[in-house]
């Protein structure tokens, strides 16, 4: 049976007494089309291991279990936690983590992960409030996930793949790592409640391998301090913020082919790297 339907969900909801948290970002997706985008989307395998966060009464997490060998699904609701059991109780291949999921992500992603977690992908309908330091976690890891799927608001989702001249240290932070790409918007009629805002399916993968390191802390600096008056010229925030003088600043633009005059928005990944790899200033 798939969970996709509103009347289906507010039974069961009512059943056990629970009722949707605002706090916790709790909208749960009810049109089977958006599912089957997910899913295809996904491309998932037999072999695969797919990790969730906030599967809510599992309608994805029963989809997900069907089609692969593993899934992990870490959800923070006790409440939801146990409708989530009796609705996958009849598959074996589902592992429940109950807890914040950014706690338990950053734990387990650990040197070991590629034990615990061996080349696993992440499909979810991720809490919206969690969108950012989530992404940023998994980027980060030291065992990064081949890729991802979620669904996310559309505006945070154009700002991921944003383009010059539309960049924002979001899109630079996720591009820096991968290759980001809106497979589908989706209205906010398809979820009860009715969230706001409309939101978007958005698959990131091509993962780099870049590992903390003191290249990567120099290329983040350098982009904050780029990015830290939007309406400002490059050149001013770059002195002001890394603390050098405007002419070193305008030659060192220069010498990598960007007007001292441009914003950051106006900057390619490459422009960034290379600005990183030619930080020579004193």
């Amino acid at each position: 049976m798939v969970l996709a339907s509103k009347r289906i969900i507010k039974n069961l909801l009512k059943k056990y007494n629970i009722y949707p948290s605002k706090r916790l970002g709790q909208n749960f997706l009810v049109d089977e089309g958006v599912f089957k985008k997910i899913i295809e989307a996904a491309n998932l395998l037999k072999d695969d291991i797919v990790l969730e966060v906030g599967p809510g009464i599992g309608n994805l997490t029963l989809e997900l279990a069907k089609r692969v060998k593993k899934v992990i699904a870490i959800e923070k609701d006790s409440g939801m936690i146990e409708v989530l059991r009796i609705n996958l109780k009849n598959f074996k291949n589902v592992e429940i983590l109950k807890g914040d999921a950014l706690k338990i992500i950053g734990h387990k992603l650990s040197a070991t992960a590629s034990i615990l977690w061996p080349r696993y992908k992440v499909v979810a309908n991720i809490p919206y409030y969690l969108t950012s330091p989530l992404i940023r976690k998994f980027l980060e890891a030291k065992n990064q996930p081949k890729e991802m799927i979620l669904m996310v608001q559309k505006e945070v989702a154009q700002r991921i793949c944003a383009r010059p001249p539309k960049m924002s240290i979001l899109a630079v932070s996720v591009q820096f790592y991968s290759k980001p790409e809106i497979i589908s918007f989706v209205s906010k009629k398809s979820f009860w409640p009715s969230p706001k805002v409309d939101s978007a399916i958005i698959k990131i993968s091509a993962l780099n391998q870049r590992k903390k390191s003191a290249f990567n802390q120099r290329f983040f600096k350098i982009v904050k301090a780029g990015f830290s008056q939007p309406r400002k010229q490059l050149v001013n925030n770059l002195s002001e913020k890394l603390k050098i003088e405007k002419k070193k600043i305008r030659e060192w633009l220069l010498k990598n082919n960007i007007q001292p005059a441009q914003r950051a928005e106006t900057l390619k990944i490459e422009n960034w790297i290379n600005l990183t790899k030619n930080y020579k200033i004193k």
